[in-house]
């Protein structure tokens, strides 16, 4: 009887199903551990990490209260670019494999098979719609049977996932359908229009996923072969036109998204455009200091922009805007304790003897004194500034520093011409 009476007390755990996520990485040798991460609209909370075994396999347990959603599989650093999304039901395991050539498959799991099976079958039609375009296809017949499976694929999936999680990825996805035949001028022009037209931007289901950011991200730099500013301008308007209706702080990283790439591409008309028109506005509405901050510094000190005035030295009274007489103005912020720095602020001393009509200003960022002091004899040459602080000092927000050494290159009415990345970028200035 007793034997009877601890089977029913262990019978409600039994019944409470615990979830295993697993997983194969390779090439082996390549991943060590396998961190999860559970998504949500604000970002990822961390909930368990799995080291891999001589094979590549892990296997994660799930909490029986582990919340269905989106989950993160992070397997590499940095992990915003090395990380993949899976979906949890709350009623399965979820087993897939890896490998860095050919992405994730997953092996056991009905929703996220489902939505790779979507994925895969909504290409070969799109490669089929791309291959009749490129062909001139004027046959009205085919363009008409090649959208009738478009049509059919989508509706098919769409009851599939009827009930599942995924079924918001599918509906999100469904692409755009013309009911008679169209050129490519016209489709063109239609598919860009209807882009976001089945997204819910509100959706937190969607807003932890990497759904809404891809289709961002890929409709700015992927919706035309164009690379010019002004076909950017066009989509980055359109993609706020879409999301105007969501929250301030939803529309804020999708569009810090694009902001952060152009400011990667060194295109900084186009992150000062999204910063203008958009972004900074968000940014003072949500009271988001940092970013409000980080958008002025990035535009004030971007290439064009008159370089922000500031006390070079006190004694005697020097300004940046007081320097004359010079065509070029090198501005290098450095630091008696860096490394990098000493090696190439002699390299710079070089350089400039070759460049006429060239003066270096120097600003140290410095805890004290003493060894900047002894530094600066070196180079008779330069104008010298110390800014006491380092890290705080004020100038480091102003020009936006990240890094010791930071070069500017000025013209002769201090406007900033170039953001040389090192040393060798200001040799490439010079032609040297």
């Amino acid at each position: 009887m007793k034997k009877i009476v601890f089977l029913f007390l262990l019978l409600p755990t039994l019944l409470i199903a615990q979830h295993n996520i697993s997983g194969t990485f390779s090439p082996t040798e390549d991943y060590t551990y396998a961190f999860l991460y559970e998504a949500t609209p604000d970002g990822a909370n961390y909930v368990e990490r799995a080291k891999l075994d001589s094979l590549g396999n892990f296997t994660l347990a799930l909490d029986a209260n582990a919340n269905p959603g989106i989950y993160k599989i992070v397997y590499a650093i940095p992990p915003e670019e090395n990380n993949f999304d899976l979906v949890y039901n709350g009623k399965e395991d979820v087993t897939f494999t890896f490998s860095m050539d050919k992405g994730v498959n997953f092996t056991e799991s009905t929703e996220n098979k489902l939505w790779d099976s979507y994925l895969n079958s909504m290409d070969v039609v799109n490669q089929t719609i791309s291959n009749f375009y490129t062909k001139g296809g004027t046959d009205k017949n085919a363009f008409n049977s090649i959208f009738k499976t478009l049509r059919e694929t989508q509706v098919s999936y769409e009851d599939l996932a009827k009930g599942k999680l995924v079924e918001a990825f599918i509906k999100a996805n469904k692409p755009y359908t013309p009911e008679a035949y169209e050129d490519l001028t016209t489709y063109s022009k239609n598919l860009k229009a209807n882009f976001f037209k089945n997204i819910d931007f509100n959706n937190p289901f969607l807003q932890s996923s990497s759904l809404i950011t891809d289709r961002v991200s890929g409709f700015v730099f992927g919706m035309s072969a164009a690379t010019d500013n002004d076909t950017y301008k066009k989509h980055i308007d359109i993609v706020a036109k879409a999301i105007k209706s969501t929250d301030a702080k939803i529309q804020s990283p999708l569009l810090e998204l694009l902001w952060q790439e152009f400011k990667r591409r060194e295109n900084h008309d186009m992150a000062n455009y999204i910063s203008n028109n958009y972004l900074l506005a968000i940014a003072k509405s949500t009271e988001n200091k940092i970013l409000e901050q980080q958008l002025l510094s990035y535009k004030n000190t971007s290439v064009g922009a008159l370089a922000p005035d500031f006390q070079i030295q006190t004694k005697p009274s020097l300004k940046l805007s007081e320097l004359k007489g010079d065509k070029y103005y090198v501005l290098i912020f450095w630091s008696s304790g860096c490394g990098h720095c000493l090696k190439e602020l002699p390299k710079v001393k070089d350089l400039i003897t070759s460049v006429s009509n060239t003066k270096v200003i120097a600003y140290g960022l410095e805890n004290d004194a003493t060894n900047w002091t002894e530094e600066i004899k070196k180079y008779p040459d330069f104008v010298h500034g110390i800014g006491l602080g380092k890290w705080e000092n004020p100038l480091v927000q102003t020009f936006a520093i990240a890094a010791t050494p930071t070069y500017f290159v000025l013209d002769a009415n201090k406007k900033i011409i170039a953001k040389p990345y090192d040393f060798e970028g200001l040799e490439a200035f010079f032609g040297k």
